[in-house]
């Protein structure tokens, strides 16, 4: 037996993106309220977190999904959307991290 192989990726962006879809699920009964505010926070946050994995994987594309995300949810500059679009963007937006967070494979710098 000898020793096992250094790893060349590493899917860093899975935890955030799991999260990130919890989150938008659980702010699917908030929608509406004032304390929808804090789920504005931490979609916003974590799409960015996992825009800086994609990035760093060279995963372009997701960015067409988690830009908008960041935008759309950003509890600074409220856009203001309601009705059954922005419910379904919920689901969509949980979509996207999850894809995202299991697609991105984050490249293992060796020292």
């Amino acid at each position: 037996m000898g020793t096992p192989a250094a790893p060349t990726f590493t899917r860093a962006a899975v935890a955030p993106g799991i999260l990130g879809a919890i989150v938008l699920l659980a702010g699917a009964a908030l929608f509406g309220d004032e304390s929808y505010i804090i789920i504005r926070y931490a979609v916003s946050i974590l799409a960015l977190i996992i825009t800086v994995f994609v990035i760093q994987a060279k995963s372009w594309w997701w960015l067409l999904g988690l830009v908008p995300i960041a935008v759309l949810w950003n509890p600074i500059v409220i856009i203001p959307l309601e009705g059954q679009g922005w419910e379904s963007a919920q689901y969509i937006a949980a979509l996207v991290f999850i894809i995202a967070g299991i697609r991105t494979k984050v490249p293992v710098k060796h020292a």
